[in-house]
């Protein structure tokens, strides 16, 4: 009986309680009246799948350490300005989260802020990583890619890869559906609403109360007048 005590206090503790305290989260209103976080597009969780299959999270993790706790913020990884950067809310559609536990690459969870809107550097990353980032430990993902064979008078399609020394002649790279959608998933991580737990500046120092042992200031004036 006293075991069967202990093990219901256990799964009460780490399983039912942390379950009502996170499992029933919600989209919260951000301070410009937006809900958040909203779901991510159909291609973008297609490319969730990709990332999640190809244990892209073995090497990048997707949470920001708050300000003053480490670099994060420094290295440009923060998608927030004040100091609490990454939320339980940024994570609400992901199954499971991936937030990762080692960070031979940088951490991923705004890199939609700084990649931008144009897939052609991203694609090219991921098919050869050394070609934009000298150095980089990266694997290639070249099976994201078909080399298609180009025919008489025929000329790359507006999807193909800048050919390079590595394209041999006559052909073409072309990124598949899956390296399209592993890029959708990436410009869509980005975690920089303005929550009620993010409040956008950090709050003010308070003063520093004046030391009992300081001398009076009228004390010095009087002082000062003699």
């Amino acid at each position: 009986m006293g075991t069967f005590f202990a093990m219901s206090a256990s799964w009460l503790g780490f399983v039912l309680a942390p379950q009502l305290q996170l499992g029933n989260q919600a989209r919260e209103e951000s301070k410009v009246g937006d809900l958040y976080p909203s779901m991510r597009p159909g291609i973008a969780r297609q490319g969730e799948q990709i990332y999640r299959a190809n244990g892209c999270f073995y090497c990048h993790s997707q949470q920001v350490r708050p300000k003053g706790y480490g670099t994060d913020f420094e290295r440009g990884w923060g998608g927030r300005h004040g100091v609490v950067q990454s939320v339980d809310e940024d994570y609400l559609y992901d199954e499971p989260a991936m937030l990762g536990t080692q960070r031979i690459g940088p951490d991923l969870a705004n890199v939609g802020l700084r990649i931008g809107t144009n897939e052609a550097p991203i694609l090219q990353h991921i098919y050869d990583p050394r070609s934009t980032m000298p150095g980089s430990l990266m694997p290639p993902y070249q099976y994201l890619f078909k080399k298609h064979k180009l025919g008489f008078n025929e000329h790359p399609s507006d999807d193909a890869l800048p050919a390079d020394k590595n394209t041999p002649a006559g052909y073409e790279i072309i990124p598949t559906e899956n390296a399209h959608a592993l890029v959708a998933y990436l410009m869509s991580l980005r975690s920089d609403a303005v929550l009620f737990e993010t409040p956008p500046f950090p709050p003010p120092a308070k003063p520093k109360s004046a030391s009992t042992n300081a001398p009076a200031a009228a004390a010095t004036t009087n002082s000062a007048a003699k």
